[in-house]
């Protein structure tokens, strides 16, 4: 059974894409990332950084 750790949330094409190339395929992978890391990727906003951490918190996740 998929459950929303294991895919990631909604966050757009270009951040979605420059997740999966380096190598986060699900939100489970980026709890404990450091957020300066995950904002160094191309195509990756300050939205898409909110919204990850907001998709963490629901789970009891953060960003590093």
């Amino acid at each position: 059974m998929v459950t929303p750790l294991d895919a990631l949330p909604k966050i757009g094409a270009p951040a979605t894409r420059a997740l999966t190339e380096a190598g986060y395929g699900s939100l489970r992978k980026l709890a404990g990332v450091p957020q300066t890391d995950l904002a160094s990727l191309h195509g990756m906003g300050p939205k898409a950084l909110r919204l990850i951490a907001q998709a963490l918190e629901e789970h009891g996740l953060a960003l590093g």
